[in-house]
């Protein structure tokens, strides 16, 4: 494919590069701009953090696992283009020497890069921002308080990409024989229902593992992040309709006002690296049994939308995980769109991690519990973890209905969840420790429906 962008100011034309060729690999092995590390190889450790701006705006990816023509038509800064054309240092790079923020230096370029970004977009959740980016050196203290001091220091202009990008870089990418990027939801469906057996890319934080981790090479590739149809956002009245290609960054400033306890999910989904690229489709579409947008989905009872070029067609969203692996898409169809409620107060979602932040989920519950004059109404329960889909607790919620909204209720649900669900054992937690966590997630909700203090994260005497 043919890919045109601007690095670190300067316009750059690539011509017939190789469609999983990833940025990382064309910085350090082509460019020699060795400054961007690579670390993990799988968007974990964030040494290889780039800046990419485009008309929405700036934000931290990691290039290890962003493919070439992803950037395309965008302006890309990597810790070379941090500091100005006439080598003044930028605010975060003063603070990171006066503050003594880099030990053995392996990370710092990532971080760096981070915090340039941050600083850009006026950021000030230093520790979430950074939080996809590892220091082995367990410096974090210094890092953070540099991170700080350059709160009070202005945008360098040469920072500012987004005034700069030139038309012709926005012009689209030709195809070739192997690789496609269609603009609009009806070139899309036409791709789609031609070649039914094309890898559909949109964050590529899935399929980048594939090519980095497994070798694998798709034979063709329908690339979505220049598919401005399916990243709309829309509330209309009491329904919220999300783009399958919204990132997960939009997602999560959305959810915030609709549903804090599924944006707080969001917030630990992964780094703001990850959120920056990976997609809502992308999470559905991939059929994973801990997907973490599945669960709160579920039991929002939203709906899932599937294009095709003959039309489309509607489901609900619990209906689309068929098996392990297997999801009711039909040859040439793709993820459009999903449709929740735009309120759900009762809505609450937990996951258990090993790592709080940006792990693999072990057990992710979502709840949505009616109760009137004590008693339940309606309730809707969803894992993931706990099944080779993400699924429905529908004995749980037959044990619930209709019952006082009590401690001896929620007691007596406890062996329904044995007939929902057999959890497998892993390197994550064991089937027993699934089982008890989920029953401990229903008693959660009513210890906070109580009153009580249920945040994990407290620390008492």
């Amino acid at each position: 494919m043919d890919v045109d962008f601007l690095l670190n100011g300067e316009s750059v034309a690539l011509r017939d590069v190789a469609p999983t060729g990833t940025l990382l690999d064309w910085l350090r092995e082509t460019r020699g701009l060795t400054g961007t590390k690579e670390g993990c190889n799988e968007g974990d450790c964030g040494a290889c953090t780039v800046m990419v701006t485009d008309d929405r705006g700036s934000r931290a990816v990691n290039a290890c696992i962003l493919f070439l023509p992803q950037v395309h038509g965008t302006a890309v800064r990597t810790v070379e283009g941090i500091a100005g054309p006439d080598s003044e240092l930028h605010p975060v790079q003063s603070h990171m020497i006066d503050l003594h923020g880099s030990q053995c230096g392996f990370c710092t370029p990532g971080f760096v890069v981070a915090m340039a970004v941050a600083h850009t977009n006026g950021d000030r959740d230093h520790a979430d921002a950074l939080a996809g980016n590892l220091c082995r050196c367990t410096g974090y203290a210094p890092i953070l308080r540099a991170a700080q001091a350059a709160t009070a220091d202005p945008v360098p202009d040469w920072m500012r990409d987004g005034a700069r990008l030139p038309a012709p870089v926005g012009a689209p990418p030709p195809a070739d024989a192997h690789a496609h990027a269609p603009e609009t939801r009806a070139a899309l469906a036409t791709l789609c229902a031609e070649r039914p057996e094309a890898t559909l890319v949109a964050g590529g934080t899935d399929v980048g593992l594939w090519v980095t981790k497994d070798l694998r090479e798709p034979r063709e590739i329908i690339f979505l992040n220049r598919c401005r149809d399916l990243q709309d956002i829309a509330v209309d009245g009491e329904t919220i309709r999300i783009g399958a290609g919204v990132t997960m960054d939009r997602v999560h400033a959305l959810l915030r006002t609709h549903h804090p306890a599924y944006a707080e999910l969001v917030r630990r989904y992964g780094s703001a690296q990850v959120r920056a690229a990976a997609t809502l489709g992308g999470n559905i579409a991939n059929g994973s049994p801990i997907g973490d947008n599945p669960p709160p989905l579920i039991a929002l009872g939203a709906t899932l939308h599937l294009g095709h070029r003959d039309g489309g067609r509607d489901l609900p969203l619990e209906d689309f995980f068929l098996e392990y692996g297997r999801q009711d898409l039909r040859p040439g169809e793709f993820v459009e769109a999903v449709s929740l409620p735009a309120q759900a107060p009762r809505l609450r979602v937990w996951k258990l991690s090993k790592r709080f932040d940006q792990d693999i989920s072990a057990v992710c519950g979502a709840f949505d519990i009616t109760v009137s004059d004590g008693v339940v109404t309606a309730a809707r329960i969803a894992f993931g973890g706990m099944a080779g889909i993400p699924k429905r607790a529908f004995a749980v919620e037959a044990a619930l209905a209709g019952k006082p909204w009590t401690e001896a209720t929620v007691a007596a649900a406890r062996d329904a969840f044995a007939e929902d669900f057999e959890p497998l054992s892993d390197m994550r937690a064991s089937a027993a420790y699934r089982l008890e966590a989920a029953r401990n997630m229903l008693a959660r909700y009513l210890a906070e429906d109580l009153g009580q203090s249920v945040d994990v994260l407290e620390v008492r005497a």
